[in-house]
């Protein structure tokens, strides 16, 4: 290489250190503050009150709806985030996710716990130097119950190592409620002093939790962390068990509530708001909780926000949505038509679009914010025309939802959705004679049962089943070993008839009529380990389905074998085609656990 060639890479590296950002000297500075007025967060030297939201997506829409911060709950893709929310003028609270011990973390497993405790620190490392950074928000309801000190003891130890490694950002945890008697709060003064503080996912009781927080005595600011319409576990249901949900027009004044009650009403005490979620999520259903579409066209509460956010209503506002009217929702059977109509209006006057969607209703109420898969659409069954819709109930038997869509135009919109009940008992394509009970799908000695474990699902190449295990069996010689060799994502297996028929378009299964229970024992290898357990997940409109299903969520396994049941009784158990099946998220280590004698019976 030429001096000049020398000089030449010299200039340019020189011209590169010079243009490039010197995160540490940009690394931003907040603090907690507290004066006569009460507590406030100070960034870079200047007052900052947080207008947020949950979520990492369409940032652009949030900066100009007048946001100022997103809210993570993990650290997944944080560097990504970061960088996202300082290109639109943002900040973050970066959430480090804590196990939980209803998914199988142990807080008494000391190989578990400091894995986890040097896992956050790192992220700590790499990202503490970011201008976009605000807070580190250390678990989201990790709590459980919030009676187990080791769980309060693992937050602060984290915290208080970020204190040590980055002075420049306020810990918080976040917890889910209060609760009446405030334990949680007493937990966390006693238990966390590292922790600057609380943060607080609320619901139904948004409009009362800043009198409660005070009469709890907490010595540190709050922010309330989550908070948005009722959850689904919060509001009526059908006679059927679905629950009602809010229009998007309602939801959004309760946004506008939640966040009244707390930022301004309590302000000195609340440093902010995180309205849930600024995106969409499918959590019992495909519209419970988002502030936006898919398409990120606005819903109310978007518009609610935006007006607090700024003093100012947005110049074109979003429908509003009156009523959702079926004609009928119960006595129904396969092939009624049911008549839909809607009111809505625009505060413009915009020419207002409909669109009609029919889904599946599960009627799942979901657990801690848990991911559940999106229900199935019927596009043929709905005949639409404009603002009234004509729907045809689908040959399966179950609930359904039927959801209206209404567009202004204007990147604005609104949403509703009606459940119904299709009661019809099923007509099978292919009546089965009785099976004799008890019907033993595994056990010792039994004869061969039309079940086979061949439905793999998630994680597939890391779950081993032996069936001829003879570790402590229950009963007999052997039992059935399952191991889970992953540490995160999840698996699962069902028993299939026949094996690996997953849409349905093939005759088996079991008429299992007279049978009360299916009743199984489980174990695990150590204890702690977190499983769900179902029967029956055929439910769509197949040609052979499952007539009946039923699921056990987040069974927390001992060491020593226990008897689980299903409750069988008013069930139609005519064509039973997935007998038995498991499944498990990631547990920060492997996870093995034991069956066996799983079997259908009748009067125990």
């Amino acid at each position: 290489m030429t001096r000049r060639n020398i000089k030449a890479v010299v200039a340019f590296a020189a011209c590169l250190l010079l243009a490039a950002p010197d995160r540490a000297s940009a690394q931003s500075r907040v603090s907690v503050e507290k004066t006569k007025a009460g507590f406030g967060l100070s960034l870079n030297g200047k007052p900052y009150a947080i207008k947020g939201v949950g979520g990492d997506t369409f940032l652009a829409e949030l900066k100009a709806a007048g946001g100022n911060t997103i809210r993570t709950w993990d650290s997944a893709n944080l560097g990504r985030v970061l960088d996202a929310a300082q290109k639109h003028g943002l900040t973050v609270c970066a959430g480090l996710w804590m196990g939980h011990q209803r998914h199988g973390f142990s807080y008494q497993n000391q190989q578990q716990v400091l894995k986890q405790f040097d896992d956050k620190l790192a992220l700590v490392r790499r990202h503490k130097d970011h201008p976009a950074l605000l807070i580190w928000s250390v678990g989201n309801e990790a709590e459980g119950t919030g009676t187990d000190p080791s769980v309060w003891f693992a937050i602060n130890h984290v915290a208080r190592a970020i204190k040590a490694i980055d002075s420049n950002h306020p810990t918080m945890t976040v917890v889910a409620e209060i609760g009446e008697n405030a334990a949680k709060v007493r937990s966390i003064e006693r238990l966390c002093p590292d922790i600057d503080i609380v943060g607080i996912n609320s619901y139904g009781g948004i409009e009362t939790l800043g009198q409660r927080y005070k009469a709890a005595e907490g010595t540190k600011p709050y922010v309330v962390t989550e908070h948005g319409t009722l959850g689904p576990w919060e509001v009526g249901k059908t006679a059927w068990g679905s629950p009602d949900e809010w229009t998007s027009t309602q939801k959004a004044d309760f946004y506008a509530k939640g966040y009244e009650a707390n930022a301004r009403k309590h302000a000195g005490l609340c440093l902010g708001t995180f309205a849930f979620i600024w995106g969409h999520k499918q959590e019992t259903t495909a519209t419970w909780f988002g502030m936006l579409l898919p398409d990120g066209t606005r819903l109310g509460a978007a518009d609610a926000m935006s007006e607090l956010w700024t003093g100012t209503a947005p110049k074109n506002r979003c429908p509003e949505i009156a009523t959702l009217l079926l004609n009928r929702t119960t006595d129904l059977k396969s092939g009624d038509a049911i008549k839909a109509s809607v009111i809505a209006s625009d505060p413009e006057g915009d020419k207002l679009t409909y669109n009609w969607v029919l889904r599946s209703d599960g009627g799942t109420i979901g657990e801690g914010g848990d991911p559940q898969e999106a229900e199935a659409v019927f596009a043929k069954a709905v005949s639409a025309n404009g603002k009234a819709a004509t729907v045809t109930v689908p040959k399966a038997s179950g609930g359904y939802r039927l959801f209206v869509y209404v567009y202004d135009g204007k990147g604005g919109g609104a949403v509703a959705n009606v459940p119904f009940l299709n009661a019809q008992k099923m007509s099978l394509k292919k009546p089965m004679k009785v099976a004799a009970l008890p019907y033993v799908v595994y056990g010792d000695g039994a004869r061969p049962s039309v079940y086979v474990p061949s439905g793999y699902m998630g994680n597939a190449g890391s779950i081993a089943m032996t069936e001829d295990c003879q570790d402590k069996p229950h009963a007999g010689k052997t039992c059935m070993k399952v191991e889970y060799k992953a540490a995160d994502a999840w698996g699962g297996v069902l028993w299939q008839s026949p094996a690996e028929d997953w849409d349905g378009k093939q005759p088996g299964g079991a008429n299992l009529t007279g049978a009360t229970h299916l009743e199984f024992y489980v174990r695990g290898a150590t204890g702690g380990e977190t499983v769900n357990f179902v029967f029956g997940v055929l439910d769509g409109s197949q040609p052979y389905r499952d007539t009946a299903k039923g699921e056990l969520k987040s069974v927390r396994l001992t060491k020593d074998w226990e008897k689980l049941k299903f409750p069988l009784k008013g069930l139609d158990l005519r064509q039973i085609k997935t007998g038995f099946g498991w499944s498990l998220a990631g547990q920060g280590k492997p996870v093995t656990f034991y069956l066996d004698d799983i079997r259908y019976i009748r009067g125990q």
